[in-house]
């Protein structure tokens, strides 16, 4: 059965399995201070375009690995967060719909801004939040404290340089920090119609992570605060959600080897060339597209009859229904997608 089901679904990229063969039976210290999660923290600095931040400096960036998006998202957070603010979102933003939950679960509402194709308007951010304040009863209401997107999006868009730079203005101008959620972030970099580098990212963003999950890890995200702004006793607040990893050395070893020979960008070019393969084998075959995403992740609008019959030789999610008779589905490719399983897939169609 071919599968176009998420860009998970395969374990890790095999450089990564043969480093953490290798490297098995090595004693190392634990919960991430050994010398390859440290080797890791060296190199995404550097492809950030960030000086490492010390105990005697003040500035650059301070890079923590953590083991999956939800749990990224949730720790951020709640510990960016003082205790009577929320989070600003757009409604179709992955901590306002697809994690049961979790950020409410910390005490943090989730405060939803209108979504175009995913995206959150700094317009609409700064109207907001300048509303908010100008409501005399504001006390008695959820304080706007931290500004949440993703990139790519829900829907697979992304924002480009200027956008990202007028939402970075509308956080600084209200002094809240501004959160990228990454988890998908190689193949919004590694995109056709991309304007945005990483190091865009880490200039505009206060807090953001590179998801390794979705790209070719096991497992893993870094967390990279861009300003030496990580929440006091990190470590601690992280114990306290239980997502300390003992055997650190997992993720840091993983993350050593996605960012040595670019090999993270390599793979993620490789998810980019397979979806527009896939574009357009469901455009040569007459079939409609709900947007125009310029991502891995596309979404295909299906007659009923014909999901139905597709779902029993095709693995892909349903996404939302659309009409009575039709559903936006998605397909998704990944690191790991062959044009061998796009071929099949045009002759399945």
């Amino acid at each position: 059965m071919l599968s176009f089901e998420s860009d998970y679904t395969e374990g890790a990229h095999p450089e990564i399995l043969r480093r953490l063969t290798e490297t098995n039976l090595e004693q190392l210290s634990g919960y991430g201070t050994d010398r390859y999660t440290a080797s890791a923290k060296e190199k995404i600095a550097a492809a950030c375009g960030l000086p490492l931040a010390t105990k005697e400096s003040h500035a650059g960036a301070q890079i923590v690995f953590l083991t999956g998006g939800t749990q990224t998202n949730q720790l951020v957070i709640d510990t960016m967060l003082h205790p009577y603010e929320g989070v600003l979102s757009a409604q179709t933003g992955h901590v306002s719909v697809h994690e049961a939950g979790a950020i409410e679960y910390t005490g943090h509402k989730v405060l939803p801004l209108p979504a175009h194709d995913g995206k959150m308007h700094a317009a609409e951010l700064d109207a907001y939040i300048t509303d908010f304040y100008a409501d005399g009863n504001h006390e008695h209401m959820v304080f706007p404290g931290l500004a949440y997107i993703s990139h790519p999006t829900e829907y697979g868009t992304l924002y480009t340089k200027a956008e990202l730079t007028d939402l970075s203005n509308i956080c600084h101008k209200h002094k809240i920090p501004l959160f990228l959620d990454g988890a998908r972030l190689g193949y919004g970099l590694e995109s056709r119609q991309t304007d945005l580098r990483l190091q865009d990212i880490a200039r505009l963003c206060d807090v953001f992570y590179i998801g390794g999950t979705k790209v070719g890890a096991l497992c893993g995200e870094a967390v990279v605060f861009t300003r030496a702004n990580q929440p006091a006793h990190f470590d601690n607040l992280i114990k306290k959600h239980g997502a300390l990893l003992a055997k650190g050395r997992l993720l840091g070893i993983q993350f050593d080897t996605l960012f040595t020979d670019n090999l993270y960008f390599k793979i993620s070019r490789n998810a980019i060339d397979r979806a527009e393969e896939l574009k357009a084998v469901f455009t040569d075959k007459g079939y409609k597209f709900y947007l125009d995403s310029p991502t891995n992740q596309q979404f295909v609008i299906l007659e009923n009859k014909k999901m139905a019959a597709l779902q029993s030789k095709v693995a892909f999610s349903f996404w939302e229904k659309y009409d009575e008779s039709h559903t936006v589905v998605r397909f998704a490719t990944s690191w790991a997608t062959t044009p061998q399983s796009i071929a099949e897939l045009a002759e399945l169609l």
